[in-house]
């Protein structure tokens, strides 16, 4: 694995972490400004934002997709691995944000 790639691992993860930690928050005040509870909304949208942070991290899923293609159909199984990776590295970050959030608002 060369120092691109796990550069970009590294990426991916923080930025699904950051769009969980990030939406959840925004939604929060959101959810403050309408009157409605803040804390059972940001639960709410830890959950429901993942694939959306998914999307966001491999940087859409059309990319992803044909690098699939091409490893399966071409037999170059290097881009099957590297996406792969790609994407539990971005359900990883993903994920620890929504663990996060749900730490911190203790609902559920």
């Amino acid at each position: 694995m060369d120092k691109d790639f796990a550069a970009t691992l590294i990426i991916d993860y923080f930025v699904a972490f950051g769009v969980i930690i990030g939406g959840t928050i925004v939604g929060g005040i959101g959810a403050y400004l309408i009157g409605k509870p803040p804390l059972s909304i940001m639960y709410d949208l830890a959950s429901s934002l993942k694939i959306w942070a998914l999307v966001a991290a491999i940087g859409g899923t059309f990319d992803a997709i044909s690098s699939l293609e091409r490893g399966i159909f071409e037999g170059t199984h290097t881009d099957i691995f590297k996406t792969l990776m790609m994407i539990f590295a971005a359900l990883s970050g993903a994920h620890t944000g929504t663990v996060l959030i749900q730490w911190i608002t203790q609902e559920g």
